[in-house]
């Protein structure tokens, strides 16, 4: 009769969350802030060199570590809050992983391609040969006839 759905509701950010939420999704833009993961030790790295940034998100214990040159800080956040930040780190991680694969499979279509040409060729050369031989037998006959 009655229909409970469990949804949750749509959280609304502290400020500091924002911010910390913001960095990390600017981070994640710049294709040269690498992204490392130890899944079983739910922690996540995410590290900027030429920004001189470097984050660290313990999912485990719900804490993010924020470092640049002049400032660091490690504070406990909200359990909603620091999964939504890893769902953004998960998928960008992802969507990295998907253009690697998309690339290596690119370079080994090529490589098949061109091998797969190169082996045409090399028969169709094989075949002219054979037809050469094929052709001068039958001259020389023709003329020992």
């Amino acid at each position: 009769m009655f229909k409970f759905l469990f949804r949750r509701k749509a959280k609304v950010y502290t400020k500091i969350e924002n911010h910390i939420f913001g960095i990390i999704t600017e981070l994640l833009k710049v294709s040269s802030t690498d992204i490392n993961v130890d899944e079983l030790g739910g922690k996540y790295y995410l590290s900027n060199e030429e920004q001189h940034f470097k984050v660290t998100i313990l999912s485990n214990d719900y804490v993010i570590r924020l470092t640049n040159t002049r400032d660091s800080v490690a504070e406990k956040y909200d359990k909603f809050f620091v999964e939504d930040v890893l769902k953004a780190v998960k998928e960008e991680k992802h969507r990295r992983m998907e253009l690697v694969y998309d690339s290596i499979t690119n370079s080994i279509e090529k490589m098949a391609e061109r091998l797969h040409n190169t082996l045409i060729e090399s028969n169709e050369q094989e075949n002219q040969k054979v037809r050469r031989l094929e052709t001068s037998k039958q001259v020389r006959n023709k003329k020992v006839n």
